[in-house]
C-alpha cells in the first residue's frame, strides 16, 4: 500500500462519498475506488461498507483509518524534517482566524510576513472557533488564530497577547459619568451582542456570569458586526462590549463613549493553536513571531483577568 492510497482512504471516511472524495483528492472517481479496492485486497477486508448510505466504515475500517492518519502525519513529518535542516521556509500554510481578530489583527502582521517570508504561500479563512477546532483535527489547518484557552486534549496554544474588553457607554447612560466601570456595573439585559457563534459573545455572557438573562426586551439582534453594536448603541438601545484593538480604529467622537475597567481587567487570551503534532513546526514558529513583535508595540497588557471564551450551556 501508498501513502497516496491511504490519503484517498482518509478522504472517503471524512466525507462518507466516493465521488466527492475523489474530488477533494483531484483524482477521477473510478481511479480513487480503484485504490481503495487494492489495498482491501490486500489486505483481505473490507475497510467501507458501501451498502449503507451514507458509506460507512467498518469495524476493522475505523481501526485502519486511525493508523492511516498516523502513517499519513509521519510521512508528512518527514518533509518536515527535511525542511528544517535545510532552513527553508515555505510551501503551503492553512491559517483559520476567528472573525472578531482577522479585521484588526490580520493588517498589522500580513505585510511584514509575506515580505519576510516569500516562500509561504499562505491560506487564510475566516472562520469560528468550532470550524477552526473541527479543520485542526481534520488536517485541514496547519495552525489558527483564536481565543483561549479551548481545552482542546489533541491542540497545543502559545499565548500571543491579552487583549481586553472595553465597554461602549452612550452619553446619558447611568454609569455614562463613570472614569473605570466594573463588571458589578454590567446589565447583561442592555448589552448589545454579536450573534450566536462568536466566542467573543460567548466571553462576555461568562463575564456576565448569566447566560440566560434576557438578551434585549423589545427586539432581538442577530449582527456578526462591532460596527452596528456601535451604532445601535450610538442610537440609545444599549451598550456594548469592544475587543481593545477594535477601539483603536474608531472615530475620535465615539472613542469618547469608551470605558475601561479596573485592574484586573477582564480580557481575552489570543492565541496561536495548532495540532500537537507539530506539523510545518518552523511556518508556526515564523508567524508567532511576526505577530509577536507587531503587536507587542499596540497592546501590552498584564494584569487581567482571562475570560473563558468556551461557551456555558
Amino acid at each position: 500500500m501508498t501513502i497516496t492510497q491511504l490519503q484517498y482512504v482518509l478522504a472517503v471516511a471524512e466525507h462518507r462519498n466516493f465521488t466527492l472524495a475523489a474530488e477533494k483528492c483531484f483524482v477521477t472517481q473510478p481511479t480513487l475506488s480503484m485504490q481503495i479496492q487494492k489495498i482491501e485486497e490486500e489486505l483481505k477486508i473490507q475497510i467501507f461498507d458501501r451498502s449503507k448510505k451514507p458509506i460507512q466504515m467498518t469495524e476493522i475500517g475505523e481501526k485502519i483509518v486511525a493508523q492511516a492518519k498516523n502513517i499519513v502525519i509521519e510521512a508528512d513529518r518527514i518533509k518536515d524534517i527535511v525542511e528544517h535542516q535545510k532552513g527553508f521556509i515555505g510551501g503551503e500554510f492553512r491559517l483559520g482566524i476567528i472573525p472578531t481578530v482577522m479585521p484588526t489583527l490580520l493588517p498589522m502582521f500580513l505585510s511584514n510576513f509575506i515580505n519576510k517570508y516569500p516562500k509561504v504561500k499562505l491560506i487564510i479563512e475566516e472562520l469560528n472557533t468550532d470550524e477552526i477546532i473541527t479543520r485542526l483535527k481534520n488536517g485541514h489547518l496547519d495552525a489558527a488564530i483564536a481565543s483561549t484557552p479551548l481545552q482542546e486534549e489533541k491542540l497545543k496554544e502559545i499565548v500571543l497577547y491579552y487583549e481586553p474588553f472595553v465597554a461602549y457607554i452612550p452619553e446619558n447612560h447611568k454609569i455614562a459619568d463613570k472614569k473605570e466601570i466594573e463588571i458589578s456595573d454590567l446589565n447583561l439585559e442592555e448589552i448589545l451582542l454579536l450573534q450566536d457563534g462568536h466566542c467573543f459573545r460567548d466571553g462576555i455572557l461568562n463575564l456576565c456570569k448569566n447566560s440566560s438573562a434576557g438578551l434585549g426586551t423589545s427586539f432581538q439582534l442577530e449582527s456578526g458586526s462591532f460596527e452596528t453594536l456601535v451604532k445601535l448603541a450610538n442610537e440609545g438601545l444599549g451598550t456594548t462590549l469592544l475587543p481593545f484593538l477594535h477601539t483603536l480604529d474608531l472615530n475620535e467622537k465615539d472613542k469618547k463613549h469608551l470605558h475601561h475597567f479596573v485592574e484586573p481587567k477582564p480580557a481575552r487570551e489570543v492565541s496561536l493553536i495548532f495540532p500537537k503534532t507539530e506539523l510545518k513546526i518552523h511556518i508556526i514558529d515564523a508567524l508567532r513571531t511576526t505577530i509577536s513583535g507587531v503587536v507587542r508595540g499596540a497592546i501590552a497588557f498584564d494584569n487581567v483577568q482571562i475570560v473563558s471564551p468556551i461557551s456555558k450551556k
